[in-house]
């Protein structure tokens, strides 16, 4: 061991050892010269590059049009369902149901989340029961929900709340415990009040976590609102689905699978703006701006 080494403090890095942990901060040469939109572009190119191999399969008969139609004839469906108005209804019915299930049940799990992460009564008190709950399978709910709200909208907005708290609560949890114990100790030094403390450094620590949990959310409001919408219901696009699988109109399932995907990416899209907004002050999302 040098004599450099020896003299540092305990806990302290050797110099030896930075460049292998500053080496990770930094953007790769690759990651530098293609920048941001170039990142973005490639991050395009499976996606697309499968709806063209999936268009090609499906023209050169390797695809039955009943298994599984062409691209190019999901939208041709698409352009006649938006022209008898019949696809954008039922993406409002299902957007609203969606948003709303996704406030109550994220508030709700933000709360439930807080209370527990800052209390081990809390904990004692509801932990146990939450996580319970949490492991239902939403198909295994339905007959109840059925008999509690009947085929209402409530049902669905209850199934779509139900699944939002879970992830929400469980990153909210996970974001407080987190929070490094030594800035709570600077902030009681420092003569900061329980709320302030917990306004300037518990929350913005625990923030990348709940934005995950967010993240997570949206996906399983989606699943939720599936599976709500195959109550009996006469809107929504799930309710779309179910009517086309009547039918025998693989092109709409198709479509309606597809509207679930960019509504999915479009939400995560959402959830990263806001992580790039709301985490500013963060070195690795800074980094990622950059």
């Amino acid at each position: 061991m040098s004599d450099t080494t020896a003299r540092l403090p305990a806990g302290a890095v050797p110099l030896a050892s930075a460049p292998a942990s500053s080496s990770l901060a930094k953007a790769s040469p690759q990651s530098r010269r293609l920048g941001a939109r170039g990142l973005w572009l490639i991050s395009w190119l499976a996606p697309v590059l499968l709806v063209l191999l999936w268009e090609a399969a499906a023209r050169s008969g390797w695809l039955s049009a009943q298994v599984l139609p062409a691209p190019s004839k999901v939208f041709v469906t698409a352009q006649e369902l938006v022209e008898e108005g019949r696809l954008l209804s039922d993406l409002g019915v299902s957007l609203l149901r969606a948003a709303a299930g996704f406030t109550i049940g994220g508030v709700i799990g933000f709360v439930l989340g807080t209370l527990v992460g800052f209390s081990r009564l809390a904990e004692a008190l509801l932990d146990r029961s939450v996580q319970m709950v949490r492991a239902i399978p939403f198909l295994a709910l339905l007959p109840l929900v059925i008999v509690w709200f009947g085929v209402d909208e409530g049902g669905k907005i209850f199934l779509v709340a139900l699944g939002v708290s879970f992830p929400i609560y469980i990153n909210t949890v996970l974001g407080i415990r987190q929070v490094d114990p030594k800035l709570l100790e600077l902030g009681r030094v420092t003569g900061l009040s329980t709320l302030t403390l917990v306004r300037r450094i518990v929350l913005p620590g625990a923030l990348p976590s709940i934005l995950t949990g967010v993240r997570y959310a949206l996906a399983t409001a989606w699943l939720a609102l599936v599976v709500a919408e195959t109550i009996a219901t006469t809107s929504g696009i799930g309710f779309l689905a179910m009517d086309a699988r009547e039918f025998l109109r693989t092109d709409v399932i198709v479509l309606a699978i597809v509207v679930y995907a960019l509504i999915g990416i479009g939400a995560d899209g959402i959830t990263r703006l806001l992580e790039r907004r709301l985490l500013a002050w963060h070195p690795n999302y800074a980094r990622r701006k950059a």
